[in-house]
C-alpha cells in the first residue's frame, strides 16, 4: 500500500443511490485501487507469503469465458488471503506464443503481399516486436474490467530480458548435465506452419479418407500390403512381417520389388507387427512414421526423406513436385493401371492428426530437432505428487497426471520459426558444437554460426513459477514467494503445461516444488453443457456480459458453476440472475442504512438481544464456518451458493423483514436490532467481496466509513458479550425458535395463495400463540402475512394448525367455500393417486431389482411429495368450514 493511501481514506457516501450502474462504478473503482496499491505485495513483508502466479495468457489473446472462470477464482482465492493477513502476491504476465504470433504477424505482411524471408530474420523479429508492442496484450485491459486484482508493478512477459536470461540459463544447465541433446527422430511436423510440433499440440479427429490393399513383389515373392497414405510408399525401404507368421517365413531375408520404383527392399521380421490384423505384413517407411522409424533402427534399415517441408513430393519423375494429397491419387491411379491394387475401401473413417493451431494435416516426418531427456525429470515430477509435496484437486486427477508423466516421451523443443527464444547452441567450421550461457560470450569467427530454430513456447513457460521471481538469481521475491501456494488451471493443460513446469521447477530449485496446490478446474460450456465456438454462435465475449450486467454478475455466474475439476455450464439467464442479486445486495443494505444500520460500539450482550437477533447472528457464525471450510475444500460453486442463500433468503428475506417490525416500533429493541443488522451486514459483504469485488466494495464503505474492503480483515466468528463460546456466539434454541416462526409464516402464505388472496389483501386473523415460542412474535407474524386484529364480528372460516400454534382466519366474503372445496378433494384425489403408483412400484421386488439408482430415489421421491401435498392439502380442508 502506498504511503499516500494511508493518509487519506476515501470520504463514505452519505448515502447510496436509488439504483446500482456498475458501469459508472467498476472502472474508476478498479483504478482507484491500483493507484493505492492494494495489489503490490511487499517482499520485506513479515507477513505470511501467498503466491499464484497467473497461467500467462497468449499475446495475441483477448479475455474469453475460459480465462474469465479461471481469473474470478485465482482472484477470489488471493482476495481472501489478503484479507486475512497474508502477503498476498497475484503475478500477472504473458506467453509470447511462438507460432500464433508469428502467424499473425506473417498474415499482416501478407496483406502487403511480403513473406518474413523478404524482411529476412532480424527484420521480422522486430516487425514482431512493433506488433506485440502496438496490438499485444489486448487481454491486460480486459483483466482490469474484470477485476484482477494482480500486482501489475511485478508484470512479467515469456521473451523480456529476465525472462530470457531464465531460459537460456536452464538450457545450459540441461545441456550439461547431458538432459538436452540433438537427434534425427519422427516428428509432427505442420507443413502450414512450417515447424514441428510436439505431441500435445496435435489434435486427433475422424476423417474421410481411402485404404488401399496393393501387391509387392513378383510371382511367388507377391505379398499384400494395406495402406491410408499410398503416397509414402516412395519411401518404403522394406516390408515387416511377425516372426512366428508361416505364411511369410520364406519371404524373411529375401527381396522384393517396390512398385513403380527401380528398387528393391528386403522383407524383415519384427514382434511389433500384428499378425491378426489385415494381411499381416506391413509397409515400412521409416522417415514417415514413428512405427516404421524403430523398426528400421531395429533392423538398420534406410530412411528415405520423399517429401519437403511443405508435402510436396521430392521423388521418382512422374510424382515429383505434387502435393502429398494430390500424389496419393496419382500413385493409386499409376498403381491400379499397373494391375498392383488388390482392394480399395471409401470412405475409411480413420484417426488423423491436425496442427492444433491451423489444422492442417500433421505429417510425420524425420528430422534432425533437439530434446529433452525427460525420464529423470518426468520420476521427479511424478514422485512430489506420490509423496504428498503436492497436492492434486481434485484428488480424483491424480491419475491422469500420474499417467501422462509416468509415460512421457522424449520433448522435441526446437521449433523451425524466427520468433521465440533461439536456441542457445553455435556450431564452428570444424563440426564443433558449443552451448553457450547467459553469462558466457557465443564463439565468434569465420564458419560460426548459431542454431536457427527457437524453443518450444512451453519451454518458456515451463519455467513461469520461478522465473517471473527473478530466477536464476537469488531476489528477494524468489526467496519470499517461493514455492507458490495454488496453481490453477484447466484440467485440459494439465500435460500441456502442469508437467512441464513440475519437471523444470524441481529441477532447477534443487528439489523444491513449484506449487503446493494443483488445483484443477472444468472448461466452460454452454448452458446445455456443449462446447461454445463461433462456428455454432454460441461463443460469448464476456465483455459483452460484463458492459450489460456488471463484472460481478459475470465473476459471480462463473464461480456458482465451479465444482472442482467439472465443466461449467453457463447461460446469459444465469448471469441477469446474478445481476439480479447484486442489485438486492444493493436495495437492501440501502434500506438498511436508511433505517439505521450501524457498526458503531460493541455489539449489545445477549440479554439485549431478541430472538431474532441471536438467530441472525448463530446463523452468520455457521455461514463463517462453512465458507472458511469450502475455501480451503476449492469448493466455488458451494460456498457462493451458501454465499447467495445467507445473504438473500435468511439476512434480506426474513432478517431484515422480522426486523421492519421492530424498527417501526423503536426504543431500545430497534437501536439493538440496528447494531446487529450492521454487523451482519459488515461480515457479509466482506464475505462476498472476493468474488464480487465491485459492489461490496461500494456498499461496505458506504456502511462502515472503512478505507477499502480491499484491505479489510476477513470476517472471524462474531463474539456476543456474556454469551462466548468456542467457534463464536451460536444459539440452538433461537434457530429453532425462528425455524418455527418461518414454518407458519410459510405455510399461511401458501394457503392464501391457494386461496387466490392478493399478497396485500389484509384478512381477519386469530392467533392462539400462548404457550409456543411464537408468543413474543405476534406483531411481526401479522405485517408479514397482512392479518388484521380478529374484531367484533370475526368468524373463524379457516382454521390452520401449524408451528404449535393455530392461526384462524375469516375468508367469508373472500372465497367460495363450496368451490374452494371442490378444488382442494380435486387436488387430494390426484395426491392419492400418485401415491399410490409410488408405493406399488416401490412395493414391486421384480422393478427394484432392475431399475436404475436414480429412477428407484425419482419414484422416493415422488412418494414424500405425494405425502407432503396429501397432508397440506388435508390441512386446507380441515381449515375450511362446510358449505
Amino acid at each position: 500500500m502506498t504511503e499516500n493511501a494511508q493518509q487519506q481514506p476515501p470520504a463514505p457516501d452519505s448515502e447510496l443511490p436509488t439504483q446500482y450502474a456498475p458501469a459508472e462504478v467498476e472502472g474508476p473503482l478498479y483504478e482507484r485501487w491500483v493507484e493505492r496499491g492494494y495489489f503490490e505485495a511487499d517482499a520485506k513483508s513479515e507477513k505470511p507469503p501467498y503466491t499464484i502466479v497467473i497461467p500467462p495468457p497468449n499475446v495475441t489473446g483477448s479475455l474469453h469465458l475460459g480465462h474469465a472462470f479461471q481469473h474470478t477464482l485465482m482472484d477470489a482465492l488471493t482476495r481472501r488471503k489478503r484479507m486475512q493477513g497474508f502477503e498476498s502476491l497475484w503475478l500477472p504476465g504473458m506467453d509470447h506464443a511462438g507460432i500464433a504470433t508469428q502467424n499473425v504477424v506473417e498474415r499482416e505482411l501478407g496483406k502487403e503481399g511480403k513473406s518474413r524471408h523478404d524482411l529476412g530474420r532480424e527484420a521480422f523479429v522486430e516487425r514482431v516486436w512493433q506488433w506485440k508492442d502496438e496490438y499485444g496484450g489486448k487481454i491486460l485491459g480486459q483483466m482490469r474490467r474484470l477485476g484482477d486484482g494482480v500486482d501489475w508493478s511485478r508484470e512479467r512477459f515469456t521473451m523480456d530480458e529476465g525472462l530470457s536470461q531464465a531460459v537460456q540459463t536452464i538450457f545450459k544447465r540441461l545441456y550439461d548435465d547431458e538432459l538436452i541433446y540433438r537427434a534425427e527422430r519422427i516428428i509432427n511436423w505442420c507443413p502450414r506452419c512450417l515447424t514441428a510440433i510436439s505431441d500435445i499440440e496435435v489434435e486427433y479427429q475422424d476423417d474421410d479418407g481411402e485404404l488401399v490393399s496393393m501387391k509387392y513383389g513378383e510371382g511367388d515373392d507377391t505379398i499384400v500390403v494395406a495402406t491410408t497414405r499410398a503416397e509414402t510408399m516412395l519411401g518404403d525401404t522394406a516390408v515387416a512381417v511377425h516372426p512366428d507368421d508361416e505364411r511369410y517365413k520364406h519371404l524373411v531375408g529375401r527381396r522384393i520389388k517396390l512398385p513403380l520404383t527401380d528398387r528393391t527392399i528386403p522383407v524383415v521380421a519384427d514382434t511389433h507387427v500384428d499378425p491378426e490384423f489385415g494381411t499381416g505384413a506391413v509397409k515400412v517407411t521409416p522417415a514417415h512414421d514413428p512405427n516404421d522409424f524403430a523398426i528400421g533402427q531395429r533392423h538398420d534399415l534406410e530412411s528415405l526423406t520423399v517429401m519437403d517441408e511443405r508435402g510436396v513430393i521430392t521423388v521418382h519423375g512422374p510424382f515429383e513436385g505434387l502435393d502429398r494429397f494430390e500424389a496419393r491419387s496419382a500413385i493409386v491411379a499409376a498403381l491400379r493401371a499397373d494391375g498392383r491394387i488388390v482392394a480399395e475401401k471409401r470412405p475409411y473413417v480413420h484417426s488423423v492428426g491436425h496442427c492444433s493451431r491451423c489444422k492442417t494435416t500433421v505429417e510425420p516426418r524425420l528430422s534432425m530437432q533437439w530434446w529433452v531427456k525427460v525420464a529423470p525429470l518426468a520420476k521427479a515430477a511424478g514422485d512430489a505428487v506420490r509423496d504428498g509435496r503436492v497436492k492434486i484437486h481434485p484428488q480424483e486427477m491424480e491419475k491422469r497426471y500420474f499417467d501422462w508423466v509416468d509415460n512421457l516421451h522424449d520433448w522435441c523443443i526446437s521449433r523451425q520459426l524466427w520468433w521465440g527464444h533461439r536456441i542457445p547452441v553455435w556450431y564452428g567450421p570444424d563440426g564443433e558444437v558449443v552451448c553457450v550461457g547467459p553469462d558466457e560470450e557465443p564463439p565468434s569467427g569465420e564458419g560460426w554460426t548459431q542454431d536457427s530454430d527457437v524453443l518450444d513456447t512451453w519451454f518458456s513457460s515451463g519455467l513461469w513459477p520461478f522465473s517471473t521471481l527473478g530466477w536464476p538469481e537469488q531476489t528477494p521475491d524468489l526467496k519470499k514467494f517461493y514455492t507458490t501456494d495454488v496453481l490453477l488451471t484447466g484440467h485440459d493443460i494439465i500435460f500441456f503445461w502442469v508437467a512441464r513446469m513440475m519437471m523444470f521447477g524441481l529441477y532447477a530449485m534443487d528439489g523444491e516444488v513449484p506449487f503446493k496446490t494443483i488445483a484443477l478446474t472444468g472448461l466452460v460450456r454452454d448452458q446445455f453443457g456443449k462446447k461454445m465456438s463461433k462456428s455454432s454462435g454460441t461463443a460469448v465475449d464476456p465483455l459483452d456480459w460484463m458492459n450489460a450486467y456488471g463484472s460481478d454478475a459475470v465473476r459471480f455466474t462463473l464461480a456458482k458453476g465451479a465444482n472442482p475439476g467439472t465443466d461449467v455450464p453457463i447461460g446469459e439467464d444465469w448471469v441477469q440472475a446474478s445481476r439480479n442479486f447484486a442489485n438486492k445486495l444493493w436495495n437492501a443494505t440501502r434500506f438498511a442504512l436508511m433505517n439505521g444500520a450501524t457498526i458503531e460500539g460493541d455489539l449489545p450482550p445477549a440479554e439485549q438481544l431478541s430472538a431474532t437477533d441471536r438467530w441472525i447472528l448463530s446463523r452468520l457464525n455457521e455461514t463463517v464456518a462453512e465458507v472458511d471450510a469450502l475455501y480451503d475444500d476449492f469448493q466455488f460453486a458451494k460456498l457462493s451458493d451458501a454465499l447467495y442463500h445467507f445473504a438473500w433468503d435468511e439476512v434480506f428475506d426474513w432478517y431484515v423483514e422480522l426486523s421492519k417490525t421492530t424498527f417501526m416500533a423503536g426504543g431500545e429493541p430497534a437501536e439493538v436490532s440496528k447494531r446487529v443488522l450492521g454487523e451482519v451486514l459488515d461480515v457479509t459483504l466482506k464475505l462476498l467481496h472476493p468474488i464480487v469485488p465491485f459492489v461490496t466494495e461500494t456498499l461496505w464503505t458506504t456502511l462502515t466509513g472503512g478505507e477499502s474492503v480491499v484491505i479489510a480483515d476477513w470476517p472471524k466468528a462474531v463474539l456476543v458479550p456474556g454469551a462466548d463460546a468456542p467457534g463464536g456466539f451460536r444459539d440452538a434454541a433461537a434457530e429453532k425458535e425462528i425455524e418455527t416462526l418461518q414454518q407458519v409464516i410459510t405455510e399461511v402464505r401458501r394457503f392464501r395463495a391457494d386461496q387466490g388472496l392478493q399478497p396485500g389483501q389484509r384478512v381477519p386473523a386469530r392467533l392462539t400463540l400462548d404457550g409456543t415460542a411464537l408468543a413474543s412474535h405476534e406483531a411481526a407474524i401479522r405485517q408479514l402475512l397482512r392479518l388484521q386484529p380478529e374484531g367484533d364480528t370475526f368468524a373463524a372460516t379457516a382454521t390452520l394448525p401449524v408451528g404449535g400454534a393455530t392461526v384462524a382466519l375469516d375468508l367469508s366474503g373472500t372465497i367460495d367455500i363450496a368451490a374452494e372445496r371442490k378444488r382442494l378433494a380435486k387436488d387430494l384425489a390426484a395426491a392419492e393417486k400418485e401415491r399410490q403408483q409410488a408405493e406399488a412400484k416401490l412395493g414391486n421386488e421384480a422393478f427394484l431389482a432392475k431399475a436404475p439408482d436414480n429412477v428407484v430415489e425419482k419414484i422416493r421421491g415422488r412418494l414424500a411429495k405425494a405425502d407432503e401435498d396429501i397432508t397440506r392439502i388435508k390441512t386446507q380442508l380441515d381449515g375450511l368450514p362446510e358449505a
